[in-house]
């Protein structure tokens, strides 16, 4: 094959989506940290699965054309770091090939070529050992290909890029210390030669299909409505006396990933907390008694959630000079940042489930403000949220790169609608850059990070990005990741508390932080966040 013509470009756009969408899981068990919340084959398949949708919708066989929707529908649907600097190759593989209405070898190499340079810039600081690497040496190396053996079958020429991508993807853990640490290779890479795969297998006859037991994902066509929506349903369950010696939680989320996403299993002794988001609530309450009594039911319809909140943003608002966005998961934390904290508009998300771009952007359209504070409070989705300050050129966005949730709050405490623009934005930046911020969860495999020896099931205290706890008992987590954050000099604790701890333990944490840092004031919240049983903020 010398040429790729328009219907062509379509079927491989489809197989590499299909070929992500079967192998998203995989990628996303390469997390270095074992925390229950690996999302790169999530958002890098959520982020490619928009953009394929869309241009296998556009009536135009040209691929310049094809390739300019594509582009739109990725900078719109990117989710996470990850789905940030897909879409970005992609914007750069469009502006390579607009105006082209087949492409050969060579357009192809060097669409490649254009799409490391944009991604490369859509990022501060790029790091070697990344999905950067992969593209950045498997695209000139097959430009140096095409042009050193004039190559022209395309076929060949793409075989010898995934190649090259794999080489550089083996060895990403000898850039990344932490990869070689903990065994993996770097997971947006991973994802990047799969979509590779993908393609490759479409342009030599045996295209990628969906695998349809994937559970999260029914199809290309109509992934993005089935994921956003759906059912949130929760269950805490007392296990049957013969279910306890033999119950895992891994078993439960398995089974649980076959109904559904965001999923969520915490055990306690005999009681089991679930949380997921499926489109068949009915399955997940058989599965649930298959283990026991259930002892609480919550499932409520997202999507009706959806279509509130749509008529509730539409409504006509008075134009004022200042508004405030945030991300958050919880209803508490989403009614803390509200009431107390005067942010216009909480979007729904967080550690396990990034925004995408047209999130913040349809966020940004429903508010009639001069200006607009973004706080993303995860680093994780700051480029997304960066993304959607670019395409906004009717209103003045900002967005302030908070990286956690205290951040946030502290970074809302200086907002002054009584003075400019600059100012908040000093203000608040510096306000955050003081917080220190500690998070509990549990390690949902065995691992070694930074030579700590971490156990499934272990509670891990991490502050700021390294785990410096690791134990069975969740109070003694949470007390040891006190004792690392709090100095002498620090005078505010906050502590959010999540959907997974009771009253009694909450109690009993906050008189031992009052009896060991009666130095500090403390501010005691219930987030009800999933995932992180409690988020620590100190400063």
């Amino acid at each position: 094959m010398e040429k790729l013509n328009g219907n062509k470009f379509k079927a491989m756009l489809v197989s590499g989506a299909n070929n992500l969408s079967n192998h998203h899981r995989e990628i996303d068990a390469l997390n270095v940290f074992p925390v229950p919340d690996g999302d790169t084959g999530t958002n890098m398949n959520l982020t490619f699965s928009s953009g394929v949708k869309e241009a296998q919708a556009h009536p135009s066989t040209h691929i310049g054309e094809i390739a300019k929707t594509l582009s739109k529908g990725l900078l719109m649907g990117a989710r996470g770091n990850s789905g940030v600097i897909l879409s970005q190759i992609f914007r750069g593989f469009y502006q390579s090939v607009e105006g082209k209405n087949d492409l050969d070898a060579k357009d192809i190499a060097l669409a490649f070529v254009r799409g490391t340079e944009v991604a490369y810039k859509a990022v501060m600081r790029p790091v070697e050992g990344t999905i950067l690497t992969v593209l950045r040496e498997s695209a000139h190396d097959t430009l140096a290909f095409v042009e050193e053996q004039h190559s022209k079958n395309i076929i060949a020429v793409l075989d010898f890029m995934i190649k090259r991508a794999k080489i550089s993807l083996e060895n990403t853990p000898n850039l990344l210390p932490v990869l070689k640490e903990v065994g993996v290779v770097d997971s947006g890479g991973a994802g990047f030669v799969v979509i590779l795969e993908g393609f490759f297998s479409e342009l030599s006859g045996i295209p990628i299909e969906l695998v349809e037991d994937t559970g999260e994902i029914a199809g290309v066509q109509s992934q993005l409505e089935n994921d956003e929506f759906g059912y949130c349903t929760e269950l805490i369950i007392k296990l049957n006396a013969e279910v306890i010696p033999d119950f895992s939680e891994n078993h439960l989320r398995e089974q649980l990933s076959d109904l559904g996403n965001s999923i969520v299993v915490v055990q306690d002794e005999e009681i089991v907390k679930i949380h997921v988001h499926t489109l068949s609530p009915g399955d997940v309450l058989n599965l649930g008694q298959a283990y026991g009594e259930l002892l609480k039911i919550k499932s409520d319809n997202m999507q009706l959630q959806h279509e509130h909140a749509a008529t509730f943003v539409a409504e006509p608002q008075q134009k004022k000079k200042y508004a405030l966005i945030a991300v958050a998961s919880g209803e508490g934390l989403t009614r803390l940042f509200k009431d107390d904290y005067r942010v216009d508009l909480v979007i729904s998300g967080g550690q396990t489930m990034n925004p995408a771009t047209e999130d913040f952007v349809e966020a940004i359209k429903s508010l009639n403000a001069e200006h607009i504070f973004i706080l993303p409070n995860n680093s994780n989705i700051i480029l997304a949220a960066q993304q959607a300050e670019s395409l906004m050129d009717e209103v003045d966005v900002h967005v302030i790169p908070t990286k956690s949730i205290p951040q946030g709050l502290s970074a809302c405490v200086m907002f002054n609608p009584q003075v400019d623009v600059q100012e908040n934005l000093s203000e608040m930046t510096e306000a955050f850059k003081h917080v220190k911020t500690g998070l509990v969860t549990y390690a949902i495999k065995d691992s070694t990070i930074d030579g700590m020896n971490i156990n499934e099931n272990d509670y891990m205290g991490i502050h700021d990005k390294t785990i410096v706890v690791s134990v069975p008992s969740r109070m003694q987590a949470v007390q040891a990741l006190l004792e690392n954050l709090v100095t002498a000099e620090d005078g505010l604790i906050t502590l959010i508390v999540g959907e997974d701890v009771d009253e009694d333990e909450q109690a009993d944490l906050e008189t031992y932080i009052t009896e060991h840092f009666d130095a500090c004031e403390v501010d005691v919240h219930k987030g009800h966040q999933p995932v992180y049983s409690y988020i620590i903020g100190v400063e």
